[in-house]
């Protein structure tokens, strides 16, 4: 009996250290599945984040060659157009359209030149389903700086310009206008106006100051986030 009870108790450590590894080996196996899946989650979020980022960079680089086609070809039939805001904005300037003062009038003798104006914008959106890249195109209307006599003041003159430049092009250019859209099925183009906000000069003191400021800016947006908020949170993984 003496024996027994001797043995028993030797035995007892024994199985106390093979439960103890038991559970180890346990807790190594969960963390090793959770390793793997954290390591899995992270590998995935960085490799949207990079195809996003690529995605964009495209979209950044369509946009350059769009605007940068359409200022040649309309420099090649005599027509100035300006690119401007970092290759976002096609900007018309006074020489090419103005409108007088107080007025959103298209004048009788700049119709030609922006109806070409209007001709190669579709014509470089239509190539290859470019309009695809861009989330919308705005058709922005400012004034010079001195008060508008009518109702709803600059804000409301600038306006009726951009939509004046709208009208024109659906009407006497192409209807194809209004059926382009981008890649969320939404109406591509839009208008609005920006009153004296954004002047083009530092100064506005002559005639020739107000009336570059009585202009239209064609602006192209993405439809992601800019390629910086994308690079930031692939610095963080690479910080990792």
């Amino acid at each position: 009996m003496f024996d027994r009870n001797v043995q028993v108790e030797k035995s007892n450590p024994s199985s106390f250290w093979i439960s103890y590894a038991d559970v180890l080996s346990s807790l190594l196996i969960i963390i090793l599945f959770i390793t793997v899946y954290v390591i899995y989650e992270l590998m995935t979020t960085k490799r949207v984040v990079v195809e996003s980022l690529d995605e964009i960079t495209q979209a950044e680089i369509i946009r350059r060659e769009v605007l940068e086609e359409i200022k040649i070809t309309l420099e090649q039939e005599g027509i100035t157009v300006e690119v401007a805001d970092n290759f976002s904005v096609l900007r018309i300037p006074e020489t090419t359209l103005s409108f007088e003062s107080n007025q959103y009038f298209i004048p009788v003798e700049m119709e030609a030149d922006l109806g070409r104006i209007g001709e190669v914008l579709l014509s470089e959106l239509m190539f290859e389903n470019r309009s695809n890249y861009f989330d919308t195109i705005f058709i922005e209307g400012h004034t010079d700086i001195r008060p508008s006599r009518r109702e709803l003041g600059n804000w409301g003159l600038s306006t009726f310009r951009a939509i004046s430049v709208w009208n024109f092009w659906i009407e006497n250019v192409n209807r194809d206008f209004e059926i382009l859209s981008n890649n969320d099925g939404l109406k591509l183009f839009s208008v609005s106006g920006y009153g004296e906000s954004r002047p083009s000069t530092l100064v506005q003191r002559t005639e020739d100051d107000y009336m570059r400021n009585r202009r239209i800016d064609v602006r192209f947006t993405l439809r992601k986030p800019s390629s910086l908020e994308y690079q930031g949170i692939l610095n963080l993984f690479e910080s990792e």
